[in-house]
């Protein structure tokens, strides 16, 4: 399940349905561990699995600590990023401390230390997640161009609203974390469940045996999904829940 939304009850009483029923309920999101963690007070998990950082760092929910973490040298793709936008702004993940980043931008860093760095600063340490913000630039045009951007060893993905994208480790990816997961915890291809609505979850949904899209959701993600659910005001999500897990 991806998140981005606020919760409501009724989403939360599905929640606590389908684990009553036995079933792995992983919030899989782009949060950082900081901003996972009141998520998943608020859907009342307490144990359990939780991959953040599109599937960069897996989390003991019980614990609320990191137990694996996908990082990657940002030093080439600030270095490749740079030359073609070189006003973008950069923001390092810093696991269970905050972000280190070379200015202001839009982003949910409110949790955690936010330390202004210098772009070698910011290369200097590895990291689960790279974002870049792009000022002044249209989403449209930044997506022209990351056409002709290669750096080994890295996959990024661009964001449904403005010129925005997150860098990752190569191959790291919503799916590829849940993947590894249902091997390691004995659960059959045929029993997982994906519900997404950002460019992010495009793995997630391609990885489930049955993928539910958001309304609203980008037409790209929609067409990858077995089914289309209500947006958050329409607590979508809950509905797709109360049909697989009676309370």
């Amino acid at each position: 399940m991806a998140t981005g939304f606020a919760i409501s009850a009724r989403v939360a009483a599905a929640v606590g349905a389908a684990v009553a029923a036995g079933a792995h309920v992983v919030v899989t999101t782009g949060r950082t561990v900081l901003t996972t963690r009141p998520v998943l007070k608020e859907l009342g998990l307490t144990e359990g699995h939780a991959l953040c950082s599109n599937g960069a760092v897996h989390v003991d929910v019980a614990r609320g600590e990191p137990v694996a973490v996908q990082s990657f040298d940002p030093g080439p793709a600030v270095l490749a990023l740079r030359a073609l936008f070189p006003d973008m702004i950069f923001a390092a993940e810093r696991v269970g401390e905050g972000v280190w980043a070379t200015g202001h931008g839009p982003g949910e860093f409110s949790i955690g230390e936010f330390l202004l760095v210098d772009h070698h600063m910011l290369s200097s340490a590895p990291t689960p997640r790279l974002n870049g913000w792009w000022p002044g630039g249209s989403a449209e045009e930044m997506v022209r161009l990351l056409a002709t951007l290669v750096v080994p060893d890295t996959s990024w993905v661009h964001g449904e609203f403005g010129p925005w994208l997150t860098v990752s480790r190569r191959g790291v990816s919503k799916g590829w974390a849940l993947e590894r997961l249902r091997r390691s915890l004995g659960v059959e291809p045929e029993a997982t469940l994906a519900i997404g609505d950002g460019f992010n979850d495009r793995e997630m949904l391609r990885w489930a045996a049955h993928s539910v899209a958001m309304a609203g959701s980008p037409d790209a993600v929609l067409a990858l999904a077995d089914e289309v659910t209500g947006d958050v005001a329409e607590d979508g999500v809950a509905t797709v829940l109360e049909r697989w897990f009676a309370a």
